[in-house]
């Protein structure tokens, strides 16, 4: 692979991680339009981990705070309530993993699950923030959700955030949880990647240094513009979008 491909599907993994818009469909899709084949899981290894970054960096402060009241009740709650809502998606996708995989080499597949985000989006629009508090019954809902997005074209944090928002959970905390939920599943998936690497997938060190830096850098300003729109009530929009590119890759 040359490196300007490389480049351009790591500003599409970044881009599309934390935007409620499927990363794991646009890798599908983006391969598929610019006729980019990537050996073995490799390259998706390194995208996570650039895109693990990004949550760190984001979100370091609430990360740091967590570390440091650990021994306090309310943090032990909260990882309490990560913990659970993580389990579904690692269950699911340790044990499906194979047969998950195989649906990223259907277009037509992913193009359905774009148009199912782009409609959970637009049914965000009719949450009410009621100012409720995260509970173990909140948490395995979520948790579920989570587990459904593992299906390419599902925006992970397009269901968990929509999920958390219908149960009347405000915007802020629903992000914060989602990407805070993001780490374990993030780091599971790139372990799980390791695992399956081939003999044969080799990177060189500019291939690698292209690939985490692209996916991070971009990382960073999605999480950034995506608390934005959320602050603004503006979450449902990428529900369009969805639907649009849904449409168009099912059309392909």
């Amino acid at each position: 692979m040359e490196l300007i491909e490389i480049v351009l599907l790591g500003i599409i993994q970044g881009l599309t991680e934390f935007l409620p818009v499927s990363s794991s469909g646009h890798l599908v899709l983006g391969q598929y339009l610019l006729g980019i084949k990537s050996p073995g899981n490799t390259l998706e290894i390194l995208f996570h981990l650039g895109t693990l970054g990004s949550v760190i960096f984001v979100f370091f402060n609430e990360i740091k705070n967590i570390i440091l009241t650990i021994d306090k009740k309310p943090t032990q709650k909260l990882l309490a309530f990560i913990s659970i809502a993580t389990l579904p998606a690692m269950v699911v996708g340790f044990l499906f993993r194979h047969e998950i995989n195989r649906l990223f080499e259907n277009i037509n597949s992913v193009g359905y699950a774009f148009c199912i985000t782009g409609l959970i989006l637009v049914f965000s629009s009719l949450s009410k923030n009621k100012k409720v508090k995260f509970s173990i019954s909140s948490s395995i809902i979520i948790g579920l959700s989570q587990a459904v997005a593992i299906i390419p074209g599902i925006s992970r944090s397009g269901i968990t955030i929509t999920a958390a928002l219908l149960m009347g959970i405000a915007p802020e905390k629903s992000a914060k949880f989602s990407f805070l939920l993001s780490i374990p599943i993030i780091f599971g998936a790139g372990l799980l990647g390791v695992i399956d690497i081939k003999n044969g997938d080799i990177f060189t060190l500019p291939t690698i240094f292209a690939a985490i830096l692209s996916s991070f850098l971009i990382g960073v300003v999605a999480l950034k513009i995506l608390l934005m729109l959320l602050e603004k009530g503006k979450f449902y929009y990428f529900g369009i979008y969805c639907i649009c590119i849904g449409i168009i890759s099912i059309l392909i």
